[in-house]
């Protein structure tokens, strides 16, 4: 990640695929913004290997306003990726997510930054208007986060502003973007939201597809897996085993109840008494192994942040105990036959 500029205020990071005619147009909203809103911050772009001419628009517009860096990807590689490309080239101290489909105007982003001057560390849009489909699709997605994660924001897949830091303590993999506001939550951010309207596309064609509602759930479960139990994986295993347990025990005593009172024996019930209890010892196994790698896991992170720390305070050594080192680091790394062959002559001068 690049450094940061403490004049550049707000870096904004524009992900787009195919979106050549939106673009000078939205690049013509940004500047009105900039304009507006007197802020003096940067628009990324990045063209996440468009086959139209989106990259070519770009350069032309990176030519008319000064605020504007191109970057390109020579494939496509997704919405996450095209993010971090533009974060990692990012200056400013806030930064922000903008869509470049023009279903969202510049002019809304000085509420999110006013947000953020206010205290919050993330800012998320809680959209307002009709956009078709989707609309159905993102209501039941929030619903789930918000029983999920417990954050209690309307609309976690919206444009979003966020501090500069955020991003260094938020791990984000293939298609997390989405979760980038419950995993800052879990880390102690403060989450806040504001309004913000959308409006239906012009021109270009929407990115979303079926494929993404499946994608989407399993993601939320990863992600729930992640800040859950990864932190405690005893919580999970050890529930299904203690589960299994049970279930062997009750079917044991159906088992035991069949032979002494009705004097009839079924070979199968015996088989899933073993099965479920041999499987629930089993996941108990697993969760002790699982908290056990967990607990290395954070010895190591431990480690590193007090290493990281000490680099910080300028724990290091003197420059004149590096010239110290250096020197006897020379003298130890001479051939061993001249040392041998002087020692020899005075012994022979002698």
């Amino acid at each position: 990640m690049s450094r940061p500029d403490r004049n550049v205020k707000i870096s904004v990071v524009v992900p787009a695929y195919n979106e050549a005619e939106n673009i000078p147009i939205l690049m013509e909203e940004f500047s009105r913004m900039f304009t507006s809103s007197r802020m003096y911050g940067e628009v990324i772009l990045v063209d996440d290997g468009s086959s139209d001419s989106t990259f070519q628009k770009a350069r032309e517009c990176q030519q008319k306003y000064n605020f504007l860096r191109v970057v390109a990807h020579r494939r496509n590689q997704g919405l996450t990726d095209a993010l971090m490309t533009g974060f990692s080239k990012a200056r400013g101290r806030i930064f922000v997510f903008w869509p470049a489909d023009l279903q969202y105007l510049p002019q809304d982003i000085p509420k999110l930054i006013d947000r953020i001057d206010g205290g919050y560390d993330v800012v998320c849009g809680w959209k307002q208007g009709s956009y078709g489909i989707k609309r159905l699709v993102s209501s039941i997605y929030n619903l789930m986060s918000r029983v999920l994660f417990r954050v209690k924001v309307h609309d976690l897949n919206s444009v979003k502003a966020f501090r500069r830091e955020v991003m260094d303590d938020v791990p984000l993999r293939k298609d997390w973007h989405r979760y980038m506001v419950v995993m800052a939550a879990d880390k102690g951010y403060k989450i806040g939201e504001v309004k913000v309207n959308v409006y239906p596309r012009k021109f270009g064609q929407s990115k979303f597809g079926v494929w993404r509602i499946p994608i989407g759930f399993l993601d939320l479960l990863s992600v729930k897996f992640q800040l859950s139990f990864m932190k405690k994986p005893l919580l999970l295993f050890g529930f299904l085993g203690l589960i299994l347990i049970l279930l062997g025990i009750l079917t044991g005593g159906v088992t035991v109840y069949l032979r002494i009172a009705k004097h009839e024996g079924f070979r199968p019930l015996l088989y899933l008494v073993i099965l479920l209890v041999l499987s629930g010892i089993s996941f108990f196994a697993l969760g002790f192994l699982a908290e056990t790698i967990t607990s290395v896991r954070d010895d190591i992170k431990a480690s590193l942040k007090q290493i990281s720390t000490r680099e910080r305070f300028g724990m290091r050594r003197s420059p004149q105990f590096n010239r110290r080192r250096s020197f006897s680091s020379r003298s130890d790394n001479r051939p061993p036959g001249r040392a041998e062959n002087s020692r020899e002559q005075k012994r022979a001068g002698s």
